[in-house]
């Protein structure tokens, strides 16, 4: 636990919410002047016993429940990334899953632009895995430029995309679907990741992988073969990123190299 920046992120957020905007009363004689609510005012809010809040920001609540850490981020207005802090400073760990369903859902349109900078294959999508932008070498993976909208359920269960993700049931699908998994479990009300497993458990070549549960690191420097419409077949090494306020949504950049097999050395680890 970080008691210093726990207790400033709290007090400082605390400080910016009004009483009277919840109800209370400001007291007009003496007594307390501290701006914002006051702890036994978030207390009761929270519907917690007296003394609850207190402990928390005071770094006197070791591995204080989730529950709470999320109802006082919702009620302090925290955006996802105090959360995170929130999380790392009381837990010594990252939250769960994003504060709001909602998060993730969306990025600044000027991720658009930044994607048409990429000469590489490139996309962002959001939690759900559908599509928020892609580039035009992305496009041309694709007839007619038609790119899927879902980009997990094209890897997984689209035809086409079986045929292009060569080597499919070995380099592909046991290493994709373990991901579907991973982001139900932090967004279980998800309703396209649902519907998305629904169709996964309902498909027999699938099925079978799924629920195997086996477990997969991040595809960020995964090389892998694919067939390139127009280049043919290659492998093609994955650089991932996450947009900082938008909590599940990934930039993937696609790096592609033609040849039937792997004719270069993976790049060497990039240190400062």
């Amino acid at each position: 636990m970080n008691k210093t920046a726990l207790r400033a992120l709290l007090r400082e957020r605390r400080a910016l919410i009004a009483p009277e905007s919840h109800g209370f009363s400001r007291p007009s004689g003496q007594g307390r002047r501290a701006p914002g609510l006051s702890q036994h005012q978030v207390d009761q809010l929270l519907h917690r016993t007296f003394g609850t809040y207190h402990r928390l920001e005071s770094g006197n609540y070791p591995n204080a429940p989730t529950t709470l850490l999320r109802d006082v981020a919702r009620l302090f207005g925290l955006n996802e990334q105090e959360w995170v802090s929130l999380n790392r400073y009381a837990l010594l760990q990252d939250p769960p899953g994003p504060l709001h369903l909602s998060s993730g859902k969306e990025v600044p349109g000027v991720w658009q632009e930044a994607v048409d900078g990429i000469s590489h294959m490139a996309y962002v999508t959001d939690a759900s895995w559908d599509m928020l932008a892609h580039n035009k070498p992305l496009a041309a993976m694709f007839p007619d430029g038609n790119v899927p909208a879902n980009v997990m359920r094209w890897m997984v269960l689209d035809p086409d995309g079986r045929r292009a993700l060569m080597d499919w049931h070995s380099s592909w699908a046991p290493m994709v679907l373990p991901q579907l998994r991973a982001a139900l479990a932090s967004r279980p009300d998800d309703d396209t990741l649902c519907q998305i497993e629904k169709e996964v458990l309902a498909d027999p070549e699938t099925s079978a992988l799924y629920r195997t549960g086996v477990s997969h690191p991040h595809p960020d420097g995964d090389e892998r073969p694919l067939l390139h419409p127009d280049l043919g077949p290659g492998w093609v090494t994955m650089c991932t990123a996450q947009p900082m306020t938008a909590p599940g949504a990934r930039l993937m950049i696609l790096v592609f190299h033609p040849g039937e097999f792997r004719s270069h050395r993976r790049a060497p680890m990039l240190r400062a």
